[in-house]
């Protein structure tokens, strides 16, 4: 873990929505973006990405992913709305926001079937029971 870094900001709706309009043209709120430092995507549906690669000048430097924002506000409410624990349903949207920076994605089919097998694993290995 300490040869990567991602940076997180919490924030609340109002703030998400700013950065959901700003990147993405939907203004509204959303419970999770991410930045990828890196395009890592598969081009086959269902693909492997490719791996992140280091700077091959940077000295012990930890790689950077990219960057996630959450919505606290957004959050609370999936979670009271779907009857799960907030910490757990924070978890999750930082596991899916993380396979994001890594080049996974959930646009086509396989690719979905992927991601969200990932976070099942990633999840269960958490003691936290299957989101979907």
């Amino acid at each position: 873990p300490t040869a990567y870094e991602i940076a997180l900001l919490g924030c609340d709706d109002a703030r998400i929505a700013t950065l959901n309009t700003e990147f993405r043209s939907k203004p509204t709120p959303t419970n999770v973006l991410s930045w990828p430092d890196q395009d890592l995507a598969a081009e086959a549906d269902g693909g492997a990405p490719e791996r992140p690669e280091a700077d091959p000048h940077a000295q012990e430097e930890p790689l950077f992913l990219g960057d996630i924002a959450i919505s606290y506000d957004t959050c609370a409410r999936e979670a009271a709305d779907q009857g799960k624990p907030l910490a757990d349903h924070i978890t999750h949207l930082i596991a899916h926001a993380t396979l994001h920076l890594l080049g996974y994605d959930h646009i086509r089919d396989q690719d979905a079937t992927l991601m969200e097998g990932l976070e099942v694993e990633i999840l269960g290995k958490m003691g936290i029971a299957n989101p979907y």
